[in-house]
């Protein structure tokens, strides 16, 4: 079983940063007549001088947060897109809302790389349980599977029972998804005796995978490995292993993209080693983002890696640099919790905790009771409004006025690192 997806993932730093820059300035040479938000973040910038990190660093960065402002002025992607909305493959919707297109390459989001490093070859059957439903979850991993010459099911999330019955049926080698939901699968196949043996390779992402998780599923004869992906980027970068299938230290960022750590709130990059935003500029000609700050929490690991590849690695996800949180696979924001005090103006200081129990993201809304009094009533109509603004279940915690501190902070991720 090959290794490597191609010798890309094997040249050397420096023939890998000459194609990546002589790329970049093609693309943008090219899309900034044709998206006006890159354009305008171009201005000042001169293309031919943009030959290397220190002359990229001075870009300014586009942040994540600033994609729905831009989208409602600019639909439907805020001037960012340089193919027209009818030339391409799929318009996609993340929550936020944000609104993300697909374009008609091969392999468009880049997950081949990912499945391949994961054990996904040609001739297989994966069981993608990412959603198809307007996100693009699934079709990022689809996408990646048949580029590599394997065949999908597009299971989806949820429906449980209809899953275990295709993975009885078709025998997928290979599951996507969250680690989460294939505990689940497989705890129910087990309770159930159904047959889901033939699932013995994973890459997940979405979620957490703490050490215990990944333990637990190997026991169960899967070999799991995880990717770090955007819906803006696709995926970023992903694990390997090293010729004796040990898991090789942190992730690899993925060809045809730059990845710079920066200081939060600034462009700066950061020094060797610290803890810093991600921010990535991404090759592609139909949505060539640059410098987009993504607002995860990473570092960049030193050394090269054992598997062999030569590009950069990062420690994975390290937090969040703002306060937004992916619980489950989505993206909850700050505008949402704010949504949900807007339809309840009983309600005043609002906080959503998230935490882990049982290998599961949990979220818990705490919020202060402004008049009015307190009931099971006033708590389930609170946590149907959750559900509706999130797209997630929680449950509600009514305390008093003034119990949640005056500190600016809505949503509290305390789940553990690492």
């Amino acid at each position: 079983m090959s290794a490597h997806f191609d010798r890309l993932e094997t040249r050397s730093p420096q023939s890998r940063e000459l194609a990546l820059y002589r790329n970049l300035k093609a693309i943008l040479g090219i899309a900034r007549h044709r998206a006006p938000a890159l354009r305008a973040q171009l201005k000042g910038v001169d293309l031919a001088a943009l030959g290397n990190a220190a002359a990229l660093a001075g870009v300014p960065v586009m942040h994540k947060s600033d994609l729905t402002r831009l989208q409602k002025e600019a639909r439907p992607f805020g001037g960012l897109a340089a193919t027209r909305p009818g030339a391409l493959k799929r318009l996609l919707i993340s929550p936020g809302p944000i609104f993300e297109p697909e374009g008609q390459a091969k392999d468009w989001w880049g997950a081949a790389r990912a499945l391949h490093a994961a054990g996904l070859r040609k001739g297989a059957v994966v069981l993608n349980c990412f959603s198809y439903h307007l996100t693009p979850g699934g079709h990022i991993m689809e996408s990646g599977a048949h580029a590599i010459g394997a065949a999908v099911i597009p299971a989806g999330v949820g429906a449980t029972e209809q899953q275990l019955d295709a993975i009885e049926h078709l025998h997928p080698d290979f599951y996507c998804g969250t680690p989460d939901f294939l505990k689940i699968l497989l705890d129910k196949g087990r309770e159930s005796g159904r047959d889901v043996g033939s699932i013995r390779r994973a890459l997940v992402s979405g979620a957490a995978l703490p050490p215990s998780l990944r333990a637990e599923l190997e026991s169960r004869g899967v070999g799991v490995m995880q990717a770090y992906a955007t819906a803006d980027c696709g995926v970023i970068a992903y694990e390997t292993r090293d010729a004796a299938e040990r898991l090789a230290p942190g992730m690899m960022v993925n060809e045809g993209l730059i990845v710079e750590i920066v200081r939060p709130g600034t462009g700066d990059p950061v020094e060797p080693g610290e803890v810093g935003e991600v921010v990535v500029t991404r090759l592609n000609a139909d949505y060539p983002l640059l410098r987009f700050a993504t607002g995860d929490m990473t570092k960049a690991l030193p050394g090269p890696s054992p598997c062999g590849r030569t590009n950069m690695r990062i420690a994975g996800w390290l937090g969040r640099a703002d306060q937004t949180a992916k619980v489950k696979g989505m993206f909850v924001h700050p505008s949402q919790v704010a949504e949900i005090g807007k339809r309840h103006p009983e309600l005043g200081r609002l906080r959503l905790i998230v935490t882990r129990a049982n290998e599961q993201d949990q979220m818990r809304l705490k919020a202060e009771m402004r008049n009015g009094a307190a009931s099971d009533a006033l708590t389930q109509r609170i946590e149907q409004t959750l559900q509706s603004v999130t797209k997630l279940r929680g449950a509600v915690e009514l305390v008093a006025a003034g119990a949640l501190p005056n500190d600016g902070k809505i949503i509290a991720d305390e789940r553990p690192v690492g």
